[in-house]
């Protein structure tokens, strides 16, 4: 009983093995698709030529080319203001004026004392007249034996005295017409105008404040319609930079906008403490889009190439751009094939590829990350430029 058993438990146990062996090779495959991984899915874009711009990639601030902090000269209280915050002014129109009614009667008493000075010459200019005729008269007698040289001397001196008197007096009526005319335009500085076409960017006093004093400042004054843009450049870049070179840049409070200035001045002098160069570029702003104090990034366009192989900044799936190196996917009858290519300049989302490859050429732009060299792909999306 026992012999017949065993075989047929024997069988039993190779029918389990070999059933077993048989399921799991149908879930690898099943699992495996039969064919190795499924494709995966891409986007992808051809390579193309454009043109591309060199540069060098700068930040800076932007500033208004004339502003003024505007101080009274004329000290005393103000009495009158003319604009407010904002205001748009032209050259010449009042801000404010300061009580000058002390300063009238200084005026008054200079205007009297200069009139007095006047009178005085006049008085002077009559003696002297007096005393060119007792001379001419005293010399007629002396030539008629009438008169002795004594006489002739005492007339001559009193003609010399009229004419130093004459001369004192006008000297008077100068230094009175001066101190008239140093008033005067003292008491102009009590009314404070605009020196340059402009907006009130701040007023700082009000109606019966002192000013004058510890020059304080009443009011700021700007002219956004020229703004300077000033930024560094490093050291080692000097060689590529020129007056009148481009300057393209965008600022946050404008993401969707590109603004154009001019490089107008280059600072002969390296600053010690960051080896670089302080440049400064002139941007007209009219209209007044852009304010002074905004902080912006862009590029001083030194130079450029036309009919250049590009890609998109995607399709790097590493870019040493110190190094002028990355690597792409290259799409190969549904393969993708990992290739290293040289990199030059960024314009925009598009980079330069002097070598490496070819217009028409397709890349991975999306989806890298799940792909290896080799590995069958399916495009999802192609971008043909």
């Amino acid at each position: 009983m026992t012999g017949r058993t065993f075989p047929a438990a024997a069988l039993l146990l190779l029918f389990i093995l070999a059933t077993g062996c048989l399921s799991n090779g149908d879930a690898k495959q099943g699992k495996d698709g039969g064919s190795g991984k499924p494709p995966v899915s891409v986007d992808t874009a051809a390579v193309t030529r454009g043109d591309v711009e060199e540069g060098i990639e700068v930040v800076g601030t932007l500033s208004p080319k004339y502003q003024a902090e505007i101080k009274s000269e004329y000290g005393g209280i103000v009495s009158r203001i003319f604009v407010n915050d904002w205001a748009r002014v032209r050259k010449g129109d009042p801000l404010l004026s300061v009580d000058t009614r002390e300063g009238e009667v200084v005026l008054k008493k200079a205007k009297a004392a200069l009139e007095m000075a006047k009178a005085g010459l006049l008085e002077a200019e009559a003696a002297g007249s007096r005393a060119d005729r007792e001379h001419d008269r005293t010399a007629k007698l002396l030539e008629s034996g009438l008169s002795t040289r004594q006489g002739m001397d005492d007339a001559k001196t009193q003609k010399e005295a009229a004419a130093a008197r004459i001369a004192a007096a006008r000297a008077q009526v100068e230094a009175a017409r001066e101190d008239v005319a140093q008033i005067s335009t003292r008491l102009g500085k009590a009314m404070i105008r605009s020196p340059f076409d402009g907006t009130v960017e701040e007023r700082l006093v009000n109606v019966g404040d002192l000013v004058g004093e510890m020059q304080k400042v009443v009011f700021r004054l700007v002219d956004n319609r020229l703004l300077e843009l000033t930024a560094t450049v490093p050291s080692g870049a000097m060689s590529s930079l020129r007056p009148g070179q481009p300057l393209v840049f965008s600022t946050d409070a404008f993401p969707d906008r590109e603004f154009r200035g001019k490089v107008t001045w280059i600072n002969p002098s390296v600053s010690p403490a960051d080896r670089s160069v302080r440049v400064i570029a002139l941007v007209p702003n009219v209209p007044e889009v852009l304010k002074g104090g905004l902080f912006v990034k862009g590029r001083i366009v030194t130079g450029g190439r036309k009919g250049v192989v590009m890609v998109p900044r995607a399709a790097l799936q590493s870019w040493d751009a110190a190094a002028r190196k990355g690597e792409v996917y290259v799409i190969d009858n549904g393969v993708a094939r990992r290739r290293e290519v040289a990199t030059g300049a960024a314009q925009g989302e598009s980079v330069e590829i002097p070598s490496g490859l070819r217009p028409g050429e397709t890349v991975v732009t999306r989806g890298a990350f799940n792909v290896k060299d080799g590995d069958a792909v399916k495009i999802a999306q192609a971008r043909e430029k």
